[in-house]
């Protein structure tokens, strides 16, 4: 299957921001232009003057210079936010003193409000507060020159500007806010996603290693001790080594090959030799579960209650898990000869119980077995509990809630 490509964005969306304020700058200086021509519909009245635009040479310098400060200004707003913005601000003021403008208005201010817009949306607060800053400075520097000379003021169309200026900084304040805050609730559901891949991949080590291990140290241990004596029984137990090797090994192929899923096809997830691996573990795998733990000296009596029915993947591999690793704790640190399995099929759960009668410690806290066990049934909403009989032993049980089950 060949990735498809991305599709383009659209025309108005490819063009940097950039661009954009500097586009708006020649617009409001055109829109300035205007005032000295006269426009179909006004009206003229004969004998007024009319004010031409006739900058000479010096003016026409002076704005080519204030369009390359606007341009190089706009360019350095991602790198150099404050030196860029500086720059910038050299074209209103400029034009606004080559037009004989002596207050800004809220068409001539519009491009530098929209590039500190930029600067706060992009840079953080410290740079964007020094930028408005500057933004406040060139527009209030007039209207104090006015005041020292005793001119007249147009206070509501400064304070207009003003409000443009500071809306323009809160909105793209906010914006950069909303992105750092977004930015922050992805890493860190990146780093749980990672955390919880981890304590899957070792829940599922962790449960197809430790009981084939258990197995084979006891039996290899038993067969070591029996091998000049009994040459039978140390044949035989080496023969359980070798089926619970195989076991372990294929276990550990179907973990990798369902970690490798996502990636590869089903085809080229499994060895060359095998094809598709084989299916997951589940109940119908407890009959040879007991067989291979009453081999090892740890007799495994499994009885079934309800109609036995087939159940969704993840549940009946971490019903077998459970039942698998509760029995390898039997036959490791329990000190007895023989535990119980009951599995009872309800309406609307799983019910499993694992018991015995040893002598060994255990207990909630006791390893990463029961932790492992305790995930299990939360990830799958059901309900968990371990700890010491009150005749002697050891019980684990667990309900897990089946799909369709009545609240």
């Amino acid at each position: 299957m060949h990735p498809t490509s991305a599709p383009t964005a659209p025309l108005l969306r490819r063009i940097r921001p950039e661009i954009w304020a500097v586009v708006l700058w020649f617009a409001t200086l055109g829109f300035g232009l205007l005032t000295f021509f006269p426009l179909p519909g006004e009206a003229v009245i004969d004998g007024e003057p009319r004010l031409v635009f006739s900058p000479g040479p010096l003016g026409w310098t002076l704005l080519a210079v204030m369009a390359c400060a606007v341009t190089s200004g706009a360019r350095l707003l991602r790198g150099r936010p404050l030196f860029g913005y500086a720059l910038f601000l050299l074209g209103p003021a400029g034009a606004a003193g080559l037009l004989g403008m002596n207050e800004f208005d809220l068409v001539s201010f519009l491009a530098p409000a929209f590039a500190l817009y930029l600067v706060a949306r992009i840079h953080p607060r410290r740079s964007s507060v020094i930028a408005a800053a500057f933004a406040l400075a060139v527009l209030f520097f007039p209207f104090g020159v006015r005041v020292a000379t005793r001119g007249n003021v147009e206070t509501a169309q400064l304070l207009s500007v003003a409000l443009l200026v500071l809306v323009a900084w809160v909105v793209g304040d906010s914006h950069h806010q909303a992105r750092a805050h977004a930015a922050a609730l992805q890493t860190q559901a990146a780093a749980q996603a990672v955390t919880a891949e981890r304590l899957r991949i070792a829940r599922e080590m962790h449960d197809t290693v430790a009981h084939s291990i258990g197995i084979i140290a006891l039996q290899a241990g038993a067969a070591a001790r029996v091998v000049h004596t009994q040459p039978d029984r140390a044949s035989e137990a080496m023969r359980t080594v070798e089926e619970a090797g195989r076991e372990t090994l294929a276990g550990l192929r179907r973990m990798l090959g369902a970690l490798r899923e996502p990636e590869l096809s089903p085809s080229l997830s499994a060895p060359l030799d095998q094809g598709v691996p084989p299916p997951l573990q589940g109940l119908s795998d407890l009959d040879r579960l007991a067989e291979s733990t009453s081999a090892a000296g740890v007799r495994t009596d499994v009885t079934w209650q309800g109609a036995r029915r087939p159940l969704p993947p993840d549940i009946d591999l971490a019903a077998y898990r459970l039942v698998q690793e509760a029995v390898t704790n039997v036959v490791r640190h329990a000190k007895t000869q023989a535990c119980e399995v009951r599995v009872e099929y309800g309406n609307g759960e799983l019910a499993l119980e694992i018991t015995d009668r040893g002598r060994g410690p255990g207990g909630p806290g006791g390893g990463f077995g029961l932790m492992g066990m305790r995930e299990r049934v939360a990830l799958l909403n059901g309900e968990f509990s371990a700890g010491a009989r009150t005749g002697g032993g050891f019980r684990v049980a667990a309900r897990l809630p089946l799909p369709g089950a009545a609240a």
